[in-house]
């Protein structure tokens, strides 16, 4: 019996044989320590999960903030964590 990863053909997508594929806009790059800059291309991507509406980047506290919801989503190691419940609540 063949082995269908060995026989895939050159330029098949890696992703369908189960291989961890990172794309361009998801990757961050690491700048100093725990702080690492987020692709441009991604945050022009990402809306807030709750209102869909468009993010500001903080570069200085790491956060893509909802002015919409009131919440500023952290981004850890250039990942941003888009789940409301790891937000962190804006103040007036």
């Amino acid at each position: 019996m063949s082995d269908p990863v060995q026989d895939s053909a050159p330029g098949a997508d890696p992703a369908l044989h189960g291989e961890v594929v990172q794309s361009e806009a998801m990757q961050g790059e690491v700048v100093q320590g725990d702080v690492a800059k987020v692709n441009p291309r991604l945050l022009e991507l990402l809306v807030c999960p709750l209102t869909r509406t468009t993010l500001e980047y903080d570069a200085g506290r790491q956060e893509l903030v909802s002015r919409a919801a009131r919440l500023a989503y952290p981004i850890r190691g250039g990942i941003p964590i888009m789940l409301p419940d790891e937000a962190r609540r804006l103040e007036d």
